[in-house]
């Protein structure tokens, strides 16, 4: 592997989105706070949104609350012309303000009180990507517009799902086009009684019997909302495609965040071969909380040693030789599963980020992780 230099990344003009995904627990929330300052304090106009419901993010940044509002961050160094500004991704008002965009307002309204929307738009698989997405497009128009940010950084979701996003279009799309919606939906799609009659005695009479299974208001709610969203999607599917784009634009980069764990790492792989896939643009890899040993006595040596002090009475130093053989012992095990890495993927580049001794929790913290990210 070659050398990840995310400072040069981040100061480079040309870069306006970064999206930090992996699997959960490995730091991705933390990498993207650090990145989002280090560029701020380097003179980039940041903004960073964040889609994981966790509130570690305020925590670091030193905020009581993020919501679906940039928030300027208080404590950064501005000295060089920067901001920085963070957010947390509401699904559901970001679904509510895409609807009033793209419908008139009897339509949106008749949209935003169905039970069937206020279902999908707050727990429907897929629709908190979806809105990531959207939610990205709308930061990118209003950057382009108003000059109110530079770059924007994404911390996506806490799993494999954080690139379901790129699925999330075709997804939600499939869902409202799909046989059974169609099925229950398809007299008010086919304008009323008259209509239904038209569709047939076989569609007839499933949908008869799926009403008598879900109720005739669920039947209602649902005909009523699809009917309502047809008018609206291809506002959806427009929007979506254009993040699909801006994801593919040479400003774009994807930085995956692993642990030096197998799992992680396993899962670290799944995410680089799915972005060569989709032909993302991927920066490379941040190894993150990786032991670091370097003294000069083995794990096996330091017990050794730990046993003998003890039989002499000296638990303190033997207990100090303990807790060095087990930093060993994790040091030599990310170094073999990092070695194992590096021989999978030869020409990703990589940047290591040292095991911190605390929990980061606030801005000087993220500053020292920002220093380990971009110096290569």
């Amino acid at each position: 592997m070659s050398d990840l230099d995310l400072g040069a990344l981040l100061e480079d003009p040309e870069t306006s989105v970064v999206v930090c995904c992996g699997a959960g627990g490995v730091g991705k929330t933390t990498t993207a706070a650090a990145l989002a300052l280090h560029a701020a304090e380097r003179g980039r106009r940041v903004v960073v949104l964040t889609i994981d419901p966790a509130r570690r993010l305020a925590q670091a940044l030193g905020l009581t609350e993020l919501d679906n509002t940039p928030r300027p961050v208080v404590g950064v160094d501005l000295a060089a012309g920067g901001s920085l500004d963070a957010m947390m991704l509401d699904m559901k008002r970001t679904f509510d303000e895409v609807v009033l965009t793209h419908a008139d307002p009897e339509t949106a309204q008749q949209i935003l009180d169905n039970s069937i929307y206020q279902a999908l738009s707050s727990s429907f698989a897929g629709t908190q990507e979806y809105m990531a997405m959207e939610r990205l497009g709308q930061l990118r128009s209003q950057a382009d517009a108003e000059g109110t940010w530079d770059l924007i950084i994404v911390d996506t979701p806490p799993s494999r799902s954080a690139l379901d996003f790129l699925d999330a279009p075709t997804r939600l799309g499939s869902f409202l086009d799909g046989r059974f919606i169609r099925l229950i939906s398809a007299p008010a799609r086919a304008g009323g009684r008259i209509g239904a009659r038209a569709l047939g005695v076989g569609m007839s009479v499933a949908a008869a019997t799926i009403g008598k299974l879900l109720g005739k208001q669920f039947m209602l709610d649902v005909s009523t909302f699809v009917a309502a969203m047809d008018t609206v999607f291809g506002g959806f599917r427009a929007r979506a495609d254009e993040t699909y784009a801006l994801l593919q634009a040479p400003g774009t980069r994807f930085v995956v965040v692993a642990a030096p764990e197998r799992d992680a790492l396993r899962e670290a792989g799944y995410f680089v071969q799915r972005l060569a896939r989709d032909r993302m643009p991927l920066a490379g890899l941040v190894l993150n909380r990786v032991a670091i040993s370097r003294a000069r006595i083995s794990a096996d040596r330091a017990r050794d040693a730990a046993e003998a002090l003890e039989e002499a009475g000296d638990r303190h130093t033997a207990a100090v030789l303990r807790v060095h053989a087990d930093h060993a012992e994790v040091a030599a095990r990310h170094r073999r599963l990092i070695r194992d890495t590096t021989a999978a993927y030869p020409r990703l580049a990589s940047v290591q980020v040292p095991l911190a001794g605390a929990d980061i929790a606030d801005l000087p913290a993220l500053r020292e992780v920002g220093r380990a990210l971009t110096t290569p």
